[in-house]
């Protein structure tokens, strides 16, 4: 996901400190949602090991289906991140989207 590991006395209110028998030992600082789509479809593009915008429909549309239960759709711009990703547009994403909830 991309997240970051820094001294503890560095946290800042949006880090999770991790702590062990009491004592402060490491703090996450965790992407901001954005920056953290761009991880998963980057990990998705090196699982498919080719470009998301090279796989057929289907795939695309599976793909789809997991980025929403990641919750990428509720990223500002997840939309048009996703369709640029697939080389697909705005309206195809949400057709997929649409077509999961109808059946």
């Amino acid at each position: 996901m991309g997240g970051q590991m820094i001294p503890p006395d560095e946290a800042g209110p949006e880090d999770v400190v991790l702590a062990w028998e009491g004592v402060d030992v490491v703090a996450v600082r965790l992407p901001q949602l954005a920056d953290s789509l761009d991880h998963i479809l980057a990990a998705m593009e090196r699982r498919q090991g080719r470009p998301l915008a090279d796989l057929d429909r289907r795939a695309k549309q599976e793909i789809v289906r997991t980025l929403e239960a990641r919750g990428a759709f509720a990223v500002r711009h997840g939309v048009e991140t996703v369709a640029g990703a697939l080389g697909v547009s705005r309206f195809t994403v949400y057709n997929y989207l649409n077509r999961d909830k109808g059946a």
